[in-house]
């Protein structure tokens, strides 16, 4: 790793202190399925998790971090202390919603802080219009995507099984060890990268590179730093997913795991970052609604969305406030 001055040193351990909470606050979306089945125990689950979300940047390139980090604001205009407020706004509406129990988007912290900061600083005219709806699209479409897509592979399951013994849990019991990889390797593919675009956003930004791309580094510590989080476990959110809606058995783990994996893969492979939580939640409540609609606790839906909904507007906000503090103090 290069030397640098001491303020970009702050930004990078600050987007590390982003990833730990990404994979501490996310984890729950990889496993809660996988435990509340009882496929796996907390800790197995956690471990095979944290390694599989290091190895997803390597597997799926950095598409993503460049819509993160070079498609949203305009690097010439932003400045470490946009960059530093940014992050600190989300990793607080990390830490307080991760104390509430309540799954939010890592994503949508993220986004929201780089606004709320980069308006404040330049005024609208340094957002990217065109990265930004890019953004937004991938956010707001995926949810309904992974409903759907629990729903259908829920149905498909409940028809080609029908006729078999109840002995076929067995299968989608030890089948959930492969779906929930490949959930683990999707997640890191696309949140990990969100940590990347961030540092390299900081690094453009202090002159340390002359144009955006990610150094080896930056993929190894992002990496590393989501791993970690994962495999400390955010128990709070675990408990909140693996039972909020209704009882999971192995059954909807690995239809849960198979859709959201296919959302999340696919939005990696396009650049498109998306929340894992949104899309890992809206798989759940799908395959609870293709076996019965009155199974899904509907209410417990709505906290969560309404969470979802005032996350960027708070972070925003936030940012924006710590970036008129930084001015007025520095």
């Amino acid at each position: 790793m290069p030397v640098f001055p001491w303020p970009l040193y702050l930004v990078i351990g600050l987007a590390l202190v982003y990833g730990f909470l990404n994979g501490f606050h996310d984890s729950a979306n990889i496993v809660a399925t996988t435990i509340a089945s009882r496929a796996l125990s907390g800790r197995q689950a956690l471990a095979l998790t944290a390694i599989a979300e290091f190895a997803g940047p390597f597997l799926f390139g950095v598409a993503v971090a460049t819509t993160i980090g070079n498609e949203v604001l305009i690097g010439e205009q932003i400045s470490l202390t946009v960059v530093t407020a940014s992050l600190l706004s989300a990793i607080t509406w990390n830490i307080l919603t991760w104390w509430w129990g309540i799954p939010s988007s890592s994503s949508h912290a993220l986004i929201g802080g780089l606004i709320g900061a980069g308006v404040v600083e330049s005024g609208w005219g340094v957002v990217k219009v065109e990265g930004l709806f890019k953004v937004l699209l991938a956010l707001g479409i995926s949810p309904p995507i992974g409903l759907v897509g629990g729903f259908l592979v829920m149905k498909a399951i409940l028809f080609l099984a029908r006729g078999f013994s109840p002995k076929i849990n067995t299968f989608f019991k030890r089948g959930q060890i492969a779906t929930g990889l490949a959930l683990a390797l999707s997640h890191g593919a696309n949140d990990g990268q969100k940590t990347m675009g961030i540092m390299v956003m900081g690094l453009v930004s202090a002159g340390a590179l002359s144009e955006f791309r990610v150094p080896v580094w930056v993929i190894v510590l992002s990496g590393a730093a989501l791993a970690l989080g994962t495999f400390v476990g955010g128990w709070r959110l675990i408990r909140t997913l693996g039972g909020a809606f209704f009882k999971i058995r192995p059954v909807h783990g690995f239809a849960t795991q198979v859709a959201s994996a296919g959302v999340i893969i696919s939005a990696a492979l396009f650049g498109g970052p998306v929340s894992t939580t949104q899309v890992v939640s809206s798989a759940i409540m799908g395959v609870g609604s293709g076996e019965r609609l009155s199974k899904v606790r509907w209410g417990a839906a709505s906290q969560i969305a309404v969470a979802w909904a005032i996350t960027i507007p708070v972070t925003a906000a936030l940012a924006a406030l710590l970036l008129f503090l930084f001015r007025r103090l520095l």
